[in-house]
């Protein structure tokens, strides 16, 4: 069975089958009896987009967002895991072809990310579908 991660979330917009559910998004200390006293928490609000079938939802309505922790660690990998990849390899490929050139080495590594993120944003409608959330009530 998935683990299941949770968020409750305030209903924003609804546009048909699209739904807008905001909500907040804290850090591990922000639930800290001692965070009034220290800047390391933090919280920010996001919006996430949900498609549902049959929304059967108002605007202002309370909800809980659900998505699966595997989920989580494609969307990590894919944001963090292969561009780092992609940036040491090229990294070091580019020091062995230049002799050691540190600084062509770091832009040609920097410049070689740029690419991997331009096809994940093209392919940010068919990332949608993979990273669906689904909305239960409260």
């Amino acid at each position: 069975m998935a683990d299941i991660i949770k968020h409750r979330g305030i209903v924003e917009k609804i546009d048909g089958s699209h739904i807008v559910v905001r909500i907040v998004q804290t850090s591990a200390c922000s639930a800290c009896s001692a965070k009034g006293l220290c800047n390391a928490s933090e919280s920010k609000e996001k919006q996430i987009d949900v498609y549902e079938v049959n929304p059967a939802y108002r605007i202002g309505e309370e909800v809980i967002l659900c998505g699966t922790t595997s989920m989580g660690m494609k969307a990590v990998l894919l944001a963090f895991g292969i561009p780092v990849f992609l940036l040491l390899v090229a990294l070091f490929v580019t020091m062995r072809v230049t002799d050691g050139d540190a600084l062509l080495s770091a832009i040609v590594a920097l410049v070689a990310v740029v690419p991997y993120y331009a096809v994940l944003y093209l392919m940010k409608d068919k990332m949608n579908k993979t990273f669906s959330f689904v909305i239960e009530k409260q």
